[in-house]
């Protein structure tokens, strides 16, 4: 049941205030919020919705009385089969455009991208044509950053895209022709406001390219403004579905319908999807009742208007009264119960003073995990100072292509990485020349470098190629040249085989 809320009634109403309170306490916590919004979020910026008193409908019935008889009619597809109603089309089209362009974002729109900038906005969806959620900084649907073309038709970047245009986009022209997708410039608007359509570029380019090589001339399609009328399907239908998919499988934990009198039937559609799935996933999210977080699972209604009786079992809250008075609260509050969302560190520049550091907002990037081993270098001589083989580089080609099979550390000769056992041998350091000992305990010791001599962890030495023996001196009055016969190193551990020069 639908439970109604007067965002102007007098403060001594307790049970109001608590429920608005706990409306708010659910925006700052939730993480994955959706949002639909409607006309009625920018009429503080000075443009009309559609359906009021003083709307665009009343608007155009007022203008052209003549043309149509009722102000719907005008955002109709039917109005291209006549050439006077597509004039009247262009024409009015133009104006709300001057308009549009001369307005800047209200509070609902900044409230959006907070939203998003604290990473709790799942999704903005629209149903208005004015842009000012991308002035706002919101990606739009029909951004050149957020859609590719190909072969004429775009593709969204679901990843990229955070706000999506149900209705298109007056600042931008679509040619009937070749779907082509541009910006409405000047020079399109001055034929707009003479009720005359321009031609498409891209098909102009297309056709002389075919005059000078001799060849028959092409079709020039006409630009149109690229919004959605009555009756006609969205040109990105299909990867606006597919977004939707996407968002309702991530779980949605709120949503939040305001500016809207909820009578398109595909934004009804749309929204009573989402609530379903709202009040599911609140519902199985913890897996137990008892469990249930009660700012979990709210689907919020802001409007001057009640909505209909088919929404009593769908919609939980109705906010009745001013869109951006109820924002403004919202933020208040969400201030006051979380401060520390609102905490901004500071970082130093590169004169050493003290700034705020950005708020990158949601990317739609994935975390990039674990870094990987500088390319190139592999065991590297501890900083400890003990000998080592040499470093070996590896060339960055023959790296494993498998993470797993790569190495993580640096060096795995490292004390660190190292078991107990080799760090206890890497330790010790065995003082032979003082001992005059032959043989010691050398069992997992390490190879030492001696002047291009390398001795095996049985203290015999072995030649490089290309390089002349040298003998070891024991005291100052012996010196042995130590021999290493042809035999397997078993035979070695077992029976040593050594020559001692005499004395002199």
């Amino acid at each position: 049941m639908t439970v109604t809320l007067n965002l102007n009634a007098p403060l001594a109403e307790s049970s109001t205030r608590r429920t608005l309170a706990d409306i708010s306490l659910s925006v700052a916590k939730c993480k994955k919020i959706v949002i639909v919004t409607g006309a009625g979020i920018s009429c503080s910026c000075g443009i009309p919705d559609f359906r009021s008193s003083d709307g665009l409908y009343a608007l155009v019935k007022e203008q052209f009385p003549d043309v149509v008889m009722k102000g719907r009619d005008l955002f109709d597809a039917s109005l291209f089969r006549d050439q006077t109603s597509t004039s009247v089309f262009y024409t009015f089209i133009s104006q709300l455009k001057r308009s549009i362009d001369s307005a800047s974002p209200a509070p609902t729109h900044e409230f959006i991208k907070r939203l998003d900038s604290k990473h709790k906005l799942l999704r903005s969806y629209t149903q208005n044509i004015d842009g000012l959620e991308e002035k706002a900084g919101l990606l739009s649907s029909l951004n050149q950053e957020t859609n590719s073309q190909m072969k004429g038709k775009s593709k969204l970047k679901a990843d990229e895209v955070r706000n999506i245009q149900l209705h298109g986009d007056i600042r931008r022209v679509r040619c009937t022709l070749c779907s082509v997708d541009l910006l409405c410039t000047e020079e399109f608007l001055c034929m707009f406001e003479k009720g005359l359509a321009p031609d498409c570029p891209e098909c102009t380019l297309r056709s002389e390219a075919r005059i000078a090589r001799s060849a028959r001339p092409l079709k020039i399609g006409s630009l149109r403004p690229a919004i959605v009328l009555y009756d006609e399907a969205h040109p990105m239908g299909d990867d606006i579905g597919k977004i939707q998919s996407q968002d309702m499988a991530r779980r949605p934990d709120m949503l939040i319908v305001m500016g809207t009198s909820l009578k398109v039937h595909g934004l009804k559609k749309l929204v009573k999807e989402f609530a379903k799935v709202v009040h599911t996933s609140a519902s199985s999210a913890t897996g137990s009742p008892r469990r249930v977080k009660k700012w979990q699972g709210k689907v919020v209604f802001v409007n001057k208007t009640a909505p209909g009786t088919e929404w009593s079992e769908l919609i939980d809250y109705h906010i009745m009264g001013d869109v951006d008075k109820w924002v403004e609260k919202v933020t208040e509050d969400w201030r006051r119960i979380r401060p520390s969302d609102w905490e901004i560190q500071p970082t130093l520049d590169e004169h050493g003073n003290f700034k705020p550091s950005k708020d990158k907002g949601r990317t739609l990037g994935r975390p990039t995990g674990k870094s990987k081993q500088k390319p190139g270098v592999e065991n590297a001589l501890p900083a400890d100072g003990i000998p080592f083989p040499s470093i070996v580089t590896k060339s960055t080609s023959n790296t494993p292509s498998s993470p797993s099979k790569r190495r993580q550390s640096v060096s795995h000769y490292s004390d660190l990485d190292s078991s107990p056992r080799k760090r206890r041998d890497v330790a010790k350091t065995y003082n032979k020349t003082s001992k005059c000992l032959l043989f010691v305990d050398a069992t997992n010791s390490i190879p030492q470098v001696d002047e291009g001599l390398i001795t095996d962890p049985f203290g015999s030495p072995f030649k490089h190629p290309g390089r002349r023996p040298r003998t070891r001196t024991i005291s100052a009055s012996t010196e042995i040249d130590i021999k290493r016969p042809r035999a397997s190193s078993a035979t070695l551990r077992k029976k040593p085989w050594v020559e001692v020069a005499a004395r002199p």
